[in-house]
């Protein structure tokens, strides 16, 4: 549950941090860009398929239990292995 507060919590800075820049944005480009951004994401672009769905539903368990590396621990695993080839 504290990961899900975590990414919430994010969430609402973003949409913040977002808005406050779009009220002071006069680029009418920028703004145009944005409403087709959005225009966009209301369509279903993105469907997943079963096995997709599956696994992101077994890597938030893995996430929610702490199974989860460092993405800098990670690198250097991979470093050290490329390095022993």
């Amino acid at each position: 549950m504290i990961v899900y507060d975590r990414i919430m919590d994010l969430s609402a800075q973003i949409k913040n941090s977002l808005i406050e820049r779009i009220k002071q944005s006069e680029n009418l480009d920028l703004l145009k860009a944005i409403q087709a951004i959005f225009d966009t994401s209301d369509e279903n672009i993105y469907e997943l398929n079963e096995h997709q769905k599956k696994s992101i539903s077994l890597s938030k368990i893995q996430i929610e239990e702490g199974n989860v590396q460092k993405s800098e621990e990670v690198i250097l695993e991979m470093k050290k292995w490329l390095q022993s080839k």
